[in-house]
């Protein structure tokens, strides 16, 4: 018993200082507006085309492909309207006008992020990242990351190959970033919570709650219960 009492003690306070991190995270992230770590003040719809929808055929744009068609698709994409499709081999863009390629470059995915940015900041700078991040997760990259100037540090981040806005970040959802990586212990990528580190933890915290249960069973003494035992032992000895 004198080992369990000095574990219980030891794994106690280390563990005590992980709860105290996930109480402290745990409240950080909810006291956050949600609205705000999803950067949504920023969000504008894109506007309406004014251009007449004529597109060509797809069985004509078909025909200019290497590989078949799984699926495809007319849609807007800023100021004109585009064929996305979808081969065996990647996903593709063409102008719906023409059947001219559509490529995301910076000019291009510069532009989408305009489009698509309420705020009243200039575009501070346009960058293709290529390694996963703290802003850079679950993305199939890469992927344009387009700044802006304004006091909340929004920044956008377009896919080159659908130009389509993937997400959006600002100053609230690094910091709320920030606190679920330590609420989740995930250190090195503050992604995912199924991970050795927080599996360790969460069964010393299993240990830790049984050797404490043991421990105050084990210090009960009769005269603990004494306020319901002497009744009865009254009513026995009658």
């Amino acid at each position: 018993m004198f080992l369990i009492r000095t574990l219980h003690k030891w794994f106690g306070l280390i563990l005590g200082l992980q709860f105290l991190l996930w109480s402290i995270s745990g409240a950080m992230m909810a006291m956050l507006d949600a609205k705000k770590v999803a950067a949504e003040d920023s969000e504008r719809a894109p506007p309406a085309l004014s251009q007449p929808l004529s597109p060509i055929r797809l069985a004509s744009l078909a025909q200019s492909l290497d590989a078949p068609i799984l699926r495809a698709r007319l849609r807007p994409l800023g100021e004109h309207y585009v064929y996305e499709v979808e081969t065996p081999l990647d996903l593709r863009l063409f102008d719906a006008a023409t059947g001219a390629p559509v490529t995301i470059d910076a000019p291009r995915a510069q532009a989408l992020a305009q489009a698509g940015y309420a705020g009243s900041g200039a575009v501070a700078s346009v960058e293709k990242v290529e390694k996963v991040s703290g802003e850079v997760r679950g993305v199939t990259l890469p992927v344009w990351r387009v700044a802006f100037a304004d006091p909340d540090h929004t920044t956008l981040f377009v896919d080159p190959r659908t130009g389509a806005i993937h997400h959006r970040v600002n100053d609230t959802t690094r910091t709320w970033n920030l606190f679920w990586m330590i609420h989740i212990m995930d250190y090195p990528n503050g992604a995912g919570f199924n991970h050795p580190l927080i599996v360790t933890v969460a069964t010393g915290c299993v240990w830790l709650a049984l050797s404490g249960f043991i421990l105050l069973v084990r210090s009960f003494r009769r005269q603990d219960f004494a306020y319901v035992l002497d009744p009865i032992d009254k009513l026995r000895g009658r």
